[in-house]
Parts: C-alpha cells; sequence; structure tokens
C-alpha cells in the first residue's frame, strides 16, 4: 500500500481570495457515506474563484488514510480559476467519522461530511451449508457355497497353530515422552518468531495460527479453518476483560488485512499485534490455573 496509518496528506494547495468583496465557492462530496474497514472511497473538492488568490494547505483527514497520489486538475478563463482535487481514501477504524470543513475563507467553507466505517456483517445463527436427509442404501448381501467357509476356516486354523510355536519376542517399553503443554508451546513458538522475524505477511501468518492452535489444544475451540469473525464470536466466551477483548480482536483483525489487503504494517502495528497475542494467551492460561 505504501501509506501507513494517520499519514498527513500531501500539501494539497487551493486558491484563497484575497479580497472580501471578489466572489468564489468551495464543494466536497464523497462517493458513499458508508464503507468496511479497508474499503476505499473517493472525496472530491471541486473550488472555483474569481480574482486574485494565494495558496493555502489542506490539513490531514483524522481516522482516514490516502491510498493513492491525488489527482488535481485546474483550468482558467475569464479571471476565474476552477481547480478539482480527487483523493482515493480508506479507514482501519471502525465507527461513526466526520470529513470536516474545508474553507476558503471565514465564510465560505464545505459541509461536514458524516461516514461510518464498519465491519463485514456476521450472523452467527445462520448456518454454513444446508443439511440434507439421509438417504437408505438397499444392500444386497452376497452368498457363498458352503465350502469358501470350510477353506476359509482350515486357512485360519493353520495360521493359529503357526503363530502358537513363534516364540514371542521381548519387548522393551521406552519410556514416554513428556507432552509439551499447549502454553509452554505457545510461549516457544512466540519467542522463535519474534527472534526470527520473517517478512510482514508470513510474521502476520505465523503470529495467528500460534493462538489459533494453542485456543484450539487449550479449549478446544475449533478455529484453524474458521474465518476471523467467526474466531471473535467464540472468543466471546473466554470472559476475556472488554478492553483486551478489543485489543486482541484488533490484532486478529490487522493479521487478515496483512494477509489479504496488501496492507503494510509500521513496526508499531507489529509490536502491538505481539504484544495482545502474548498477553491474550497469558489471560487465558491464568484463568485456567485459578
Amino acid at each position: 500500500m505504501g501509506f501507513k496509518k494517520n499519514i498527513f496528506l500531501p500539501l494539497l494547495f487551493i486558491a484563497q481570495l484575497v479580497s472580501a468583496q471578489k466572489e468564489g465557492s468551495i464543494r466536497a462530496t464523497v462517493d458513499k457515506k458508508k464503507i468496511l474497514i479497508g474499503e476505499p472511497m473517493v472525496l472530491t473538492i471541486e473550488t472555483e474563484l474569481r480574482g486574485s488568490s494565494k495558496l493555502i494547505k489542506i490539513d490531514s483527514i483524522p481516522h482516514f488514510e490516502l491510498l493513492k497520489e491525488p489527482k488535481i486538475d485546474s483550468s482558467s478563463g475569464n479571471n476565474t480559476v476552477k481547480i478539482s482535487v480527487v483523493m482515493e481514501l480508506t479507514s482501519f477504524d471502525s465507527g461513526h467519522w466526520v470529513i470536516p470543513s474545508f474553507a476558503l475563507t471565514k465564510d465560505i467553507r464545505t459541509d461536514t461530511i458524516p461516514v461510518d466505517v464498519v465491519f463485514s456483517d456476521f450472523d452467527p445463527t445462520k448456518d454454513y451449508n444446508s443439511i440434507k436427509d439421509i438417504l437408505d442404501v438397499n444392500v444386497t448381501k452376497k452368498k457363498f457355497p458352503w465350502w469358501w467357509y470350510a477353506a476359509g476356516g482350515v486357512v485360519l486354523i493353520a495360521v493359529l497353530i503357526w503363530l502358537a510355536r513363534r516364540k514371542a519376542p521381548v519387548v522393551v517399553a521406552s519410556a514416554p515422552k513428556a507432552a509439551i503443554s499447549p502454553y509452554d508451546d505457545a510461549i516457544k513458538e512466540l519467542e522463535q518468531l519474534e527472534r526470527n522475524k520473517p517478512a510482514a505477511k508470513l510474521y502476520y501468518s505465523k503470529l495467528t495460527d500460534i493462538f489459533r492452535l494453542y485456543i484450539y489444544r487449550k479449549k478446544g475451540i475449533l478455529s484453524l479453518q474458521k474465518t476471523t469473525d467467526d474466531l471473535v464470536v467464540q472468543l466471546k466466551d473466554l470472559n476475556l476483560g472488554k478492553e483486551q477483548f478489543d485489543k486482541l480482536s484488533q490484532s486478529l483483525r490487522l493479521s487478515d488485512f496483512v494477509k489479504f489487503a496488501k496492507y503494510v504494517p509500521a513496526e508499531e502495528d507489529d509490536r502491538t499485534a505481539f504484544r495482545d497475542i502474548l498477553q491474550a494467551i497469558k489471560t487465558i492460561e491464568q484463568a485456567e490455573i485459578k
């Protein structure tokens, strides 16, 4: 992606009127007011100026990130300048956010634009696949002549006699190996992952796999083949604190953005995701001991 979270927009310049008696206009629009996390949206700012002008910059937009370099078009004629700025944005913060007003002068400004950033809808009560009735199968037994059974009996007796005459070998039982606990295994894998840190996509994939395997071995939660939304629903039964549950859910979803949405995480994202998953494993283990 190339842009990091909370990145400042490039210095986009539009003209501002110098004389209060001269008129101008500015308008901001978006192509959608509700997006999924990571889904792109287009913000367009159109400015029309008449008279002399000077340059000002547009501030960054909280909770939104710039995906591409903005497209800027301008035209002029009859002492009028028209400027169009098209920006492709997205957000990884769920919630109800507002794109602020852009001011041309003190009295000429755009309206604010509300945008909802949501997760994909998920219905935990809905079955994955429809269940079909069991079909009865007619089985036809094949009959064999009596001498087949007689021949089989003779062969069986001969084998038993041969086995009885053989000297049974002495079997030396080896000492059973102590099985490593799910917790110790998870901690060992996390330490190794942090020590030999691979590229971002593989790092986040291994990080979530370690947590999924631990939760399966410790709690029997079948999460290895489930989506992150499925897993988050099952994790609600673990009675984690709300703050810790929200942090764990966000880190698991961040892993999906890295693996599937080509999101490039910062080093702080890596440290946060690692810490949240490690603390969740420790909390679950301590609750089991109590």
